[in-house]
């Protein structure tokens, strides 16, 4: 109020819009959501973030899940857990170098890594090559170190194929140059590892072809061809092994045939009904007590629901669909074609391995056999997939406004050690 009688209206008593504070409403909290997601380097943050709590799961879960079985077998709890630790410790240098990589060194690996992984795939069919559970997947260099040449191979034919139709860009409105010669080579990789006896790695290749044709502008009507002929591959490879009928099958119905090849199924539907809601707590699962095959490995998420609950799968759910929107966003908001189809073979590689990996443990697709990215013991997988986020993360950082972001907040911390320096001398001078 002042001396001469009129009010002044302080903040407090501004009029308020009907509905109250705009921020407390539904569609503002939105809005700041959305202004939140709109910033930068969103993209950046949320690969790091993602990539850092899924990798932390991991190592706890695989210390939970393998603890028992490290103990039957080498007499410490720690044993498998310990060497995950040092797979974590030995990629993330890997990431970090790929994050680093300039874009025309990384495509000029691109060719040497595909003949790389070839030849790798190519020395499973020989006497280095070992055979775990009916698939010739492994090469065996003495001792107890083992190498899956198709998780490198994922990596390999993404950023081969990424790098070729870049490349060919302006002619890829000719359905032949988009195929050939990406198509042909593809089915190289996907023969020799179908060969194997790898169907779960096989159709996850497949997937990120698919997702790189796609982005690539591949006519729809020819992916009904290539499902058709990836599906009759399947079929026959289902119906001429036993083993493999017996894991696709089962899983309709794990109880049908528990104690044989249902066994693992229902175990793992066992484990997600004991978690319930929250779970039993950390280390308190009971199928990881030999009842569980693998509980470490390709159906450690039966062991996160047994846990941790619902809750903790639907954690691990969202971490990874967070990834695939930060991936996605990643390839919309690029100028550079090779990043845009490098980022979707990667997101599309990694979302299809979780999917895959989790539809099985929850019975909703046949088991497989391949491990959940970040989450399941195992370098092979550990590695490639590391140096995988790491290129996310470079492809993020030189996505257009963050490159500006990131060179104004360069320039502003170059200005404060300039403005500190100067007032340091003022001081001594003084």
């Amino acid at each position: 109020m002042h001396t001469d009688g009129t009010h002044v209206t302080t903040a407090a008593e501004e009029p308020r819009p009907a509905g109250g504070d705009p921020r407390a409403r539904p569609g503002g909290w939105l809005a700041e959501v959305r202004r939140s997601l709109d910033r930068p380097l969103t993209s950046y943050h949320l690969i790091l973030g993602v990539s850092g709590l899924l990798l932390a799961l991991g190592i706890v879960m695989v210390l939970s899940a393998s603890s028992i079985l490290s103990l039957q077998r080498y007499g410490n709890s720690y044993a498998l857990a310990i060497r995950q630790l040092l797979w974590v410790a030995g990629g993330l240098p890997l990431a970090f170098l790929a994050s680093r990589l300039p874009l025309r060194v990384l495509r000029g690996l691109v060719y040497p890594g595909l003949a790389v992984s070839v030849v790798l795939l190519g020395l499973t069919f020989t006497p280095l090559g070992v055979e775990i559970n009916s698939n010739r997947n492994w090469l065996s260099f003495g001792g107890p170190f083992m190498l899956q040449p198709s998780e490198a191979a994922k990596l390999a034919l993404v950023l081969w194929g990424a790098d070729l139709l870049a490349r060919k860009e302006k002619l890829l409105t000719d359905w032949r140059h988009l195929t050939i010669p990406f198509v042909p080579v593809c089915v190289v990789v996907l023969g020799l590892i179908l060969g194997q006896g790898d169907l779960g790695t096989s159709l996850v290749l497949f997937s990120l072809v698919l997702v790189l044709l796609f982005v690539a502008g591949l006519p729809m009507r020819f992916f009904g061809i290539l499902v058709l002929a990836v599906g009759a591959v399947v079929t026959y490879m289902a119906v001429t092994s036993d083993r493999r009928l017996s894991r696709l099958t089962s899983f309709l119905d794990p109880f049908a045939d528990y104690r044989d090849s249902g066994w693992q199924a229902a175990h793992s539907l066992f484990a997600l009904g004991t978690g319930g809601w929250w779970g039993v707590g950390i280390g308190n699962s009971r199928e990881k007590w030999g009842f569980l095959p693998e509980a470490h490995t390709d159906f450690i998420f039966a062991v996160i629901g047994e846990e941790l609950g619902l809750a903790g799968a639907l954690v691990v759910l969202g971490l990874f669909l967070t990834l695939t929107y930060a991936g996605v966003r990643i390839a919309l908001r690029t100028e550079d074609t090779f990043t845009r189809l490098a980022t979707a073979g990667i997101v599309g590689w990694l979302t299809a391995q979780a999917l895959v990996n989790m539809g099985a443990v929850l019975g909703l697709l046949p088991i497989t056999g391949i491990p959940l990215p970040l989450v399941s013991y195992g370098g092979s997988a550990m590695l490639p997939t590391l140096f995988a986020l790491g290129l996310l993360v470079s492809f993020a950082r030189h996505e257009p406004a963050a490159r500006a972001a990131l060179a104004d907040r360069k320039a502003a911390r170059a200005a404060a050690r300039a403005a500190a320096k100067a007032r340091r001398a003022l001081t001594k001078e003084g």
